[in-house]
């Protein structure tokens, strides 16, 4: 977009555009896999309380 000289705001737009998708799909995909290891340790009758703290503390790294 910078090549083509486009205006600042809408290179602006477009890279906030990007971010927000790939914090939503980084969101799902650290949900899915919260699920399917929490699953699991319940299977095996683990505590999972630990699982959702990496959770959270790697969504909060990724910001």
């Amino acid at each position: 977009m910078m090549e083509e000289d486009k205006d600042c705001k809408e290179v602006v737009a477009q890279l906030s555009a990007v971010r927000s998708a790939t914090d939503k799909a980084m969101a799902y995909i650290v949900a899915m896999n919260l699920e399917h290891c929490i699953l699991e340790e319940k299977e095996k009758g683990n505590d999972t309380s630990s699982l959702v703290h990496e959770a959270v503390e790697l969504l909060i790294k990724s910001r």
